[in-house]
This record gives structure tokens, sequence and C-alpha cells, in this order.
């Protein structure tokens, strides 16, 4: 599908700029109001008087608010020696201005989910927040003063060079994204999107702060700008706040020069080898294609996924169900400029990444003379469409996506690609794969853990807005209710139940937009006893029974749920299984005949049991060399000190193995029959639905299904174990990763629990604003994402905290003194008031827009039903929350987080 990779600051690292020469609040004496432009599918254009565009996209049924603010620029227009600045300088974006100047403190004290991202033709930043008329002022407030005042201080830009620098060393720990990087380099030889968006690395330590003072003078301007708002909020209040905080920016003189170079026709096919060490062999290919406006992009979306589909895709079938591989995937680079399709493929060990190489040409030249199945066809915009419609009924998400749509042109052309997608056929398809799919067209790469010219001219476009003339788009799609989230009304609006069997139900029903509807329901069986032994087996079974039942195959299943427009997953884990479901009202029926076919009628097939096997086995070896899971899953092993036949054991990455290759469907078939029933569960159902015929279906999929098995819920406990220190080295890995954990007996109706909540998100809820964050990674710089977690279970007396933090191998020694010295602050000193204030206020806020996920709702209701608890509970929570002291927090923290108890593992290139 088309590509939305993009670099982000979401695992820790925020940065900003200023110029105290380029700071206005308010330069321009009463701005004309905004021009409205046209409107298409809900959305309207406006532009202002200094040429900002704005999108405004009211959504009443979501009580929360986006605000995106766009520059359009990105990795594309960087110079020489300027790799990374569009990136470098959407990081100092937070380092604050003389009016905002702790801009993450800001936006987590009001419980904003935010971020920024940078790509190939675009910069962006964005926060959801609880919709409200301050919240909307402060975003918008605080964006045009960031977009025009912030600080590009030297001192700042030392500290998070160090930052990005480690971002870019997390890069060059994956073979796979590095051997992607190689190819693209290879593939442009002119063009910019030859260049990460992450940046060279000298370009990254060495930018003078002043040439990174001129590209933010230069493209952070009001015409070089689109703001996007979606979400719950007034469109007159809106535009009036827009005005005032936008339109008062005074239209630069410069002008822009729009970019001009062209990456020229490819003259016979390049081949790229990378050998570092590594467990698993990759091999990848690229193919030029047009820019993401040409009117061909849709059947190449659809030629791709036809490609890639799990399992329906023609590369699939040749490498991933023969097991020669365990996994396939692509990525269509929908650009301003002509991008690539890119194919990769992970190799199974043991077999040559030169002959898997063979057989992907050899598929692909078979689809170039025979095209793609009509079938697969269908299939394939099947599943595009049924993304396309989730983005559609997500304003927040939406939002953000349309920056893309934008950098892209103009973003009307997620419409346009909409309207080419549905009238895609297999002729097109085919045609497109003789077009692009050419040898000469093409850059092979291989990681290895150690003829005449046949030009392809590729289309440019010469006027977007010709070619979309006067379009108007559609009729909007169902609006939602503008619902209450407070857990008082939830309360009101939730009716519980139990099923004849014993399976508790909760039922929230509401309008929402697009009649989209998200159930959770969790089967329990077992017990500590009798589950020993099984662990694989628990884990294993939920997949394999979605992948066939007596009447459907698991194409066939999986053609359904695109047809429905549905997502339908299963998962589990000794004494669970899981069920998640998001669909439309009018489809939900069928989704739960579905269900009951897997639930009730699973073949459990063997071949597809062997696929998962080899998949997870690849998985797991690459996991070997990567620092993050090698470290996490040292502690996680120490904190679980059981036998190997315990259903709680947490096996090291070869007994892992060991039991995926003796794991049988026998296995499973044994699991199924003896133990899995709806005797024990919890379902909650959240959405646009009738209340009486949803619990009537759900009786009539669940009874006379009685578990074999006792069941009795298998505890989880907290272990006084002695600190320790686990050094594990791994070769050749420029990032290396800090994880430290113990675990004390709580949960969460301990008395100390609000109070210990308190102080963890003091200490780390925040890579950008928290103790941890602000010391670690926004004063010394040392490293990328940094944070700690504390969790309390909902029945259990198990309480946890874990400590994270990535940086350069060189600087783990500052990492580990830096987290040490502020635990012994924190015990020692407390908390200030101040912190106390932002957490209660962050948290409580977070809390709220959690609940506006439907998916997160239904999640709480289903724990609610399994705790035998209501809302209230939240509520008195908050609560408590907001009674928490200083003192107590201090106390409680004190009481149960012993930091000679912790549990560290430290993983990487580490000096000896």
């Amino acid at each position: 599908m088309m590509n939305r990779q993009k670099w982000s600051l979401t695992a820790g690292v925020l940065i900003v700029m200023s110029f105290a020469s380029n700071t206005f609040l308010s330069a321009a004496e009463d701005p004309a109001p905004p021009e409205k432009i046209r409107t298409v599918e809900g959305i309207t254009e406006y532009s202002l008087e200094n040429g900002m565009k704005v999108l405004l996209f009211p959504d009443a049924s979501s009580p929360k608010v986006t605000v995106n603010l766009t520059l359009l620029v990105g990795s594309r227009h960087e110079g020489y020696g300027e790799t990374g600045m569009a990136h470098l300088l959407e990081h100092m974006l937070f380092k604050g201005t003389p009016t905002h100047p702790t801009i993450p403190k800001d936006l987590q004290a009001r419980g904003a989910q935010f971020n920024g991202t940078t790509w190939y033709d675009r910069t962006n930043y964005y926060e959801t927040l609880p919709a409200s008329e301050d919240n909307l002022e402060f975003a918008l407030k605080m964006e045009s003063d960031r977009m025009m005042n912030s600080y590009v201080k030297a001192e700042d830009l030392l500290s998070e060079m160090t930052v990005v620098r480690n971002e870019f060393e997390r890069g060059e720990n994956s073979p796979s994204r590095m051997l992607m990087q190689k190819i693209m380099s290879s593939a442009f030889e002119w063009h910019n999107y030859g260049k990460s968006t992450i940046g060279n690395r000298a370009d990254i330590e060495r930018v003078p702060v002043d040439r990174l003072k001129a590209f933010y003078k230069k493209y952070y301007q009001p015409d070089n700008a689109v703001l996007i708002v979606a979400g719950k909020f007034d469109q007159a209040e809106a535009l009036t706040l827009i005005n005032k905080y936008f339109g008062t920016i005074p239209r630069p003189e410069r002008k822009l020069d729009a970019t001009y170079t062209e990456e020229p026709p490819q003259e016979g096919e390049r081949f790229i080898t990378l050998r570092r060490i590594g467990e698993v062999p990759v091999v990848g290919v690229a193919y030029h294609i047009p820019a993401a406006a040409h009117k061909d992009m849709a059947a190449l979306d659809v030629l791709e996924s036809a490609l890639t589909d799990d399992p329906s895709g023609v590369l699939y079938q040749a490498l991933v169900a023969t097991k020669k591989a365990s996994s396939v995937s692509g990525s269509l680079f929908a650009l301003h400029d002509p991008g690539v399709l890119r194919l990769m493929v992970e190799v199974v060990k043991g077999n040559d990444p030169q002959v898997i190489l063979g057989i992907m040409f050899d598929t692909l030249q078979t689809v170039i003379d025979k095209g793609i199945s009509a079938e697969n066809v269908d299939r394939a915009k099947e599943k595009l469409l049924k993304q396309y419609e989730q983005a559609e009924n997500n304003s927040s998400r939406l939002a953000v996506e349309l920056s893309e749509w934008v950098s892209m042109g103009d973003w009307r052309l997620r419409f346009l690609y909409r309207d080419a997608l549905e009238k895609v056929t297999p002729e097109d398809v085919k045609r497109v794969a003789d077009l692009y799919l050419k040898e000469n067209n093409r850059t092979v790469g291989v990681f290895v853990p150690v003829e005449k010219s046949q030009k392809v001219d590729i289309p440019q476009i010469d006027d977007i807005a010709k070619m979309i003339g006067d379009y108007q788009g559609r009729e909007s799609v169902a609006m939602g209710e503008d619902f209450d989230v407070s857990p008082e009304n939830i309360d009101k609006r939730t009716v519980t139940k139990t099923l004849p069997g014993g399976v508790k139900v909760a039922l929230l029903s509401k309008k929402t937009r697009g009649e989209e509807v998200n159930l959770k329901m969790t089967l329990r069986y077992g017990n500590l006893e009798n589950l020993q032994g099984k662990r694989s087996a628990s884990e294993f079974l939920p997949v394999v029974m979605k992948r066939g039942t007596k009447s459907k195959t698991r194409q066939e299943i999986e053609d359904e749920l695109n047809k429905l427009r549905a997502q339908l997953s299963l998962s589990g884990s000794p004494g669970e299984l899981n069920v998640s479901i998001k669909t439309r009202n009018e489809s939900l029926g069928k989704v739960l005949d579905i269900l009951k076919q897997i639930l009730r009628e699973p073949t459990l097939p063997a071949t597809e049991l062997e696929v998962l096997k080899t998949q997870q086995i690849a998985t797991l070896e690459k996991q070997k060399t990567d620092p993050q899971s090698r470290a996490i899953l040292a502690v996680r092993r120490q904190l679980r000190p059981y036998g190997p036949e315990d259903p709680r054991y947490v096996p090291d990455i070869d007994q892992e193995i060991e039991a995926i290759k003796a794991l049988t469907q026998s296995d499973l078939q044994s699991l199924y029959e003896n133990f899995i029933g709806a005797s024990a569960g919890e379902i909650a159902v959240v959405g646009d639905f009738s209340e009486d015929p949803v619990f009537t279906q759900l009786n009539a999929m669940l009874e006379n299904w009685e578990s074999k098995a006792a069941y009795e819920h298998i505890p989880a406990e907290a272990h006084q174990i002695p600190g320790k220190l686990t050094e594990i080295i791994i070769p050749d890995k420029a990032n290396a990763f800090y994880f430290a954990g113990l675990t004390f007996p709580m949960n969460d109706l301990s008395p100390e629990y609000p109070d210990i909540i308190v102080a963890g998100s003091v200490l780390g809820s925040s890579g950008l604003s928290s103790r941890l964050g602000d010391r670690v990674r926004q004063k010394e710089g040392l490293a990328y994402g940094v944070g700690a977690f504390i969790h309390a279970d909902t029945i259990d007396m198990r309480g946890s905290i874990s400590i994270y933090a990535s940086c350069n191998p060189d600087n783990m020694p500052k990492v580990e003194t830096a987290i040490k010295e502020e635990l012994a602050l924190l015990i020692s000193k407390g908390i200030t008031k101040e912190e106390l204030a932002d957490a209660q206020k962050g948290y409580l806020e977070q809390e709220q827009v959690s609940r506006t996920s439907d998916a997160s709702l239904a999640s709480i209701l289903s724990t609610n039903l399994f705790a035998d608890r209501n809302m209230t509970y939240y509520s008195e929570l908050e609560q408590k929350i907001n009674a928490v002291t200083t003192e107590a927090a201090q106390q409680a923290f004190t009481k149960f987080i012993h930091p000679e108890d912790l549990i560290i593992a430290i993983s990487g290139s580490l000096k000896k």
C-alpha cells in the first residue's frame, strides 16, 4: 500500500528553534477575513491573506480536536551538506519560544497526544486534545508562535544533535532498514529522494546553527504552510482564532523556487550488496514509478497489494507458502515527484538469496505476461478500500493523513485516488506491470549476514489543478453523536448482562462516525495446574483457528472480511483467548457469523501452522542480534522465576525456537477440544448497533459450549529478587539499550496506587517532559528514547516499574548514572507542587482522551466485567488522583521502588 513511513519524535525527542529577529505574535493589522475556496466531502478549504491554506473538518461525534500544521518542506528541499536538516529542525521546534518555553510540558499537561514528523516532501506538527475552546486556542496560538518564533540556539543544537544522531544509530541497527536505504540511494542518483530523511551522520553532527536558522526562516512562513483542524469545534470560532494567530503574520517578501531536479530514466539494472552481522538474509527491489498525482497510481497500489498480500499475493504464494521466505512486504512511495514501488523479502535461513531473487523475478515476469487474476485484483481493491474507509471514519487520523496528500500536490488527490481505485481493472494492473516492472527500471539489493537499453520514461505532472478541475467529491459519511465520555455517562449508557453459559456482556450503543462498532471478547479457560506445558499451544491456537473452518478457507475468510470492511483478529496466552472486531453496523451480524465458525468449527490446518511457525522462528532469529529485544527479555526472565512447564515461564530465544519447532497440530487440537469453551469470559461491544439483536446473536454463537477443563484465574505474582546487572554484548550495533524493572505487591485498588502513579508520571511518563526526559534527552542529549512506566494489576497483587533508554554504546555509562541519580533524587527530595499539578492534569486528561476511542472503551468495559466493577471505579480514581499530595507521592515511591533491587540489562556493542 502507499507508504506512510516517516521520521518522527514519538519515541522521545522533540526539538525547537528561534530567531530573536523573527519574532511576531501580531505583525499585520486587521487581516482580511479568510476566503472560502471550496468544500469537498465535508472538508472546507480557506485561504488567508498572507497565502496560508486552511482545511477545516468538523466532526461533532469526536470529543477531541486535532490541530495539524504542515510545512511544505522536507528532505527533498535540502541542499549540499544539509541532509537531515528538515528533520533536525523538526526536533528543534520543540525547544520552545519566548512565549511558549516548555512546549512538550504544556502539551502533556493538557493530556495531548502530540508529535512531529518529517518526510521527503513535508514536515508536520500535530496535537490531539480534549475538545474545548481553550484547548483549540492554545494549540493554534502555540503552533503559530513556534512556526515563526522558535529558539534556534547553538547550545540546544549541540544537545539535540546527539539525540538525532542516536536516532540515526537506531536505524543503523536494522539490516532491513539499512538495505532499504541503500536501495533508495542507488535508485536515485540525482534526486534527493535517494537520501534518507534522517540525513547523513556528518551533516547531522556538523550543521552550523546559522544554516539551520536560514533554512527555518526560508521555509517556515505562512505561504508555505497548510493548517488542518479536525474534530469537535465551532467553525466560525476556529476561523476567527486562525485569522487572529496566523492571519496577522505578514506574507514574506522572499519567493520560494520550485525544486527542478528530475531523475533521468534508468538505463540498466543496479545491484547492491549489504554485508553485516545478522541472522536473516533479506532481498529487495525498487522500480521507478510516476508521482502520486499520476493516473497510474491506483493501479500500481492494487498491483503492490496483489503481489504481497498475505496469503493471496502471488509473491507470498511463491515464497512464503513454500517456506522459502518468512515474509514478503511492499511499499508504494507515492510522492510529489516520481517515486518507487519497493518489494522486500525476508529469506528463511538455509536458502540462497540469489535463488529467492530468481523466483521473485520469474513470478513478476509471469505477472507481466499474464497479469493478475480478476479475483486477486478485486481482493486487493476491497482491502485498500477498507483501509481508506476506516481512515475516513477517524477524524483525528484523517487530519494527520491529509498532510501526505497536501505534500503530494493537493489534498483532493485523496478522493481522486479513491475514485480511480474503484475503477481499476485487471487490464489496468497488467498494463502498469508491463510498463514499470522492467529489468532496466529496477534496483536490486541483497543483505548477506555474510543488456540492451530499455529506458522507461516516467511521466511528469504539469498542472495538478487543471487535471483535478472542478472536482466536487461525494456526500460525507454518516456522522456520530456528541458523546459524553465521563465515567458517569458511560455507566448510564452501558447495559450489562450475562449469557446463560456464564460469559458476561457489556453493551454500549451510540451513534458513531461511519456507523463503526468495536467488540472485545475474552474467553477464559484452564488453570495453573492443567495448563502446565501448554504455553506455546495457547499462543498459537487462536491465530490458527482463524486460518480455516469447516466451511471456509483462510482466503475466503479474509475476502469476506474485506468485503464487509471489517477487521477481525484473534490472539491468546495461557488461559485466555482474545477476539477483537472493528466493523460497520450493517456488517456486524455477518462478522459475528464468521466468528462463530472460527470459534466452533476450526479445522486448524497443519499447513498454516507450519507457515506461522516459520514466520515466528524468523522473528526470533532476528531478535538474537537486536539489543532492545535481548535486554527486555533478560529482565522479563528474571522477574518471572518459574519452571519451564509453568504457563507463566519466559523462555530464552533458543528455548522458544525449540518449543515452536516441537509444536504440532495435535497439540492445538487437544487444547481446543479439552479446554476452549464459553464457560467464563467477557464481551464488550461499543458503537453503532442494536442491543437486543446483538445480545441474541452472541448467545447463539456461544450457547451449549462448555469447557471440559476446570477454570481458575492464573495469578500474576510479585517476586522479591536481589538486584542484578546483566551485560549483553552484540557486535556491530550502533545503538544500545538499557532496560530495568522490579515488581512489588500492589493492584489498582491498593491505597498507594494513585500516589505511585503520580510519582511515576513525574519520573518518566514522557521522554520529552519528565525527570528522565528532561535530563537524559533534553539537557544531556544522551538518548533518543527514555522513560519509566508503573503498572499495577487489576486483580492480582503485582505492581511493576519499567525503565528504558536507547543510546549510543559509548554513552551507556552516562545513561546508567543519570537514571540512578534521578531515582535517588525523587526518593530523597520528592516532587514539586508544580510537577504534582502537571502530572495530575496530564494523567486525567489522558484518561479522558483514551475513552474517546471506542476500541479503548470496549477494552475498559471488558476489564470492568472481569474485575466485577463499573465506571464508578474510574470516577473514584480520578478523585484520588486529584487528592494526591507531594508527600504521599514521595512516600509511596520510596516504599515500593528500591533502586538496589532493580533487575537491569544493558545490551549492544558495549565496551568490555
